[in-house]
């Protein structure tokens, strides 16, 4: 058995895509996982599962059930970690530092792209598996935050800091 997080995007966000997450704990346990464990309502879950990919199975378990197929992105303990660890920027606000985990490598322009949208105040760094984002503005501030996606050309999941740290945590109690 290996331990992953899966991040679904989408979940319980202004109203649509409704997946209480005992529910979502209920499908993984039907797909075999073990040791179900969620944080809030925006689908964020660690489990054990034997060493695959999980994200096409559980998106299509959530269709199945709900009606709504959510994007899923499944990552490694370690690979979850390594993410957590690339953080270059400080997190004394954690509503100021996010992660955009990407589903893909992202574009080789993205950078300059990205630089010319930014406000003066966000600073951000991009790596193959993720964007760090800070905002001291928080993200309804930002002018990157709701153009990343498209300019990194990959999909992407946004956490927040407290919510990383809070996964990480879920990951320690195992």
């Amino acid at each position: 058995m290996a331990t992953y997080v899966g991040l679904l995007r989408g979940i319980n966000v202004g109203g649509t895509g409704k997946l209480p997450m005992a529910d979502l704990k209920e499908l993984l346990a039907g797909l075999g996982f073990e040791s179900v464990t969620t944080y809030i309502q925006s689908g964020n879950v660690v489990f054990d599962a034997e060493i695959g990919e999980w994200a096409d199975s559980i998106a299509e378990a959530v269709a199945h059930s709900v009606g709504f197929r959510p994007k899923v992105m499944v990552l490694s303990d370690s690979a979850f970690r390594a993410v957590a660890d690339g953080n270059p920027f400080p997190t004394d606000e954690p509503k100021a530092m996010h992660v955009y985990f990407l589903d893909g490598t992202p574009r080789w322009t993205a950078k300059a792209e990205m630089e010319a949208v930014k406000s003066p105040v966000e600073r951000f760094y991009i790596t193959d598996a993720a964007v760090y984002l800070y905002t001291p503005e928080f993200l309804t501030g930002s002018l990157l935050a709701p153009k990343l996606e498209r300019l990194v050309g990959v999909p992407a999941t946004a956490r927040n800091w407290r919510t990383v740290q809070k996964i990480l945590g879920m990951l320690e109690a195992r």
